[in-house]
């Protein structure tokens, strides 16, 4: 993008306000996509630390890159995420599923479809494998295209298509085994979960920042 490039290469030259631009661009994305791959909020910010430090590095070195800004951050953060040895997991309900009641009424549109998506994100974060899990968040809650999604990951396109199959298909059937009606009318998942990106986002107020 225009803007990045121009971003860039003021930051190259220590350009402290396009510094801060660039971290007030990305910083809260970078946490959410660390925290919902991790699932803890202390590993998440200091990811968005580490990748801005990391970052900074770089472009003292002359080793930053010439284009594609986000998608470069982004990479880091993967990076930093893989280099995990361990992940928490689920160890509470698997899913809080959605049983109209027949004397009262019936829950909205807007509530099933968050409790879907909130059933969806669990299935992901800790039933779906790393590979399957950073390939869906990348590709539907981040936006990113096949082949840039293949750059974050350092893999082949024609990979992350087969791991994106798989994921969607895991995904669909624990799902419905949950009680999940996601069948009548068809639901296209890929589709839902990126609508639904912006759920649940909220602020981010980096702890590392703070005085």
């Amino acid at each position: 993008m225009d803007s990045d490039v121009l971003l860039l290469n003021a930051a190259k030259k220590k350009n402290e306000e396009a510094l801060a631009r660039i971290f007030d661009l990305y910083a809260s994305s970078l946490y959410h996509y660390a925290l919902r791959s991790c699932d803890d909020p202390l590993r998440a910010d200091d990811i968005v630390g580490t990748v801005f430090t990391v970052f900074v590095e770089q472009l003292s070195t002359g080793t930053g890159p010439a284009a594609n800004l986000r998608l470069h951050l982004y990479r880091i953060a993967y990076q930093l995420l893989n280099t995990d040895v361990h992940h928490d997991r689920w160890t509470g309900s698997r899913a809080v599923h959605f049983i109209p009641s027949t004397g009262g009424s019936s829950p909205s549109e807007s509530d099933i479809s968050r409790e879907l998506l909130e059933a969806a994100l669990r299935v992901i974060k800790y039933d779906l494998t790393d590979d399957q899990r950073h390939v869906l968040f990348l590709r539907f809650l981040e936006g990113f295209t096949l082949k840039e999604t293949a750059a974050i990951l350092g893999k082949k396109v024609g990979n992350v298509k087969v791991i994106q199959n798989r994921a969607t298909s895991a995904l669909r059937r624990t799902l419905e085994h949950q009680g999940y009606e996601i069948t009548e009318p068809p639901l296209d998942i890929t589709e839902f979960l990126t609508s639904n990106a912006s759920e649940r986002r909220g602020e981010y107020h980096p702890s590392f920042l703070a005085t």
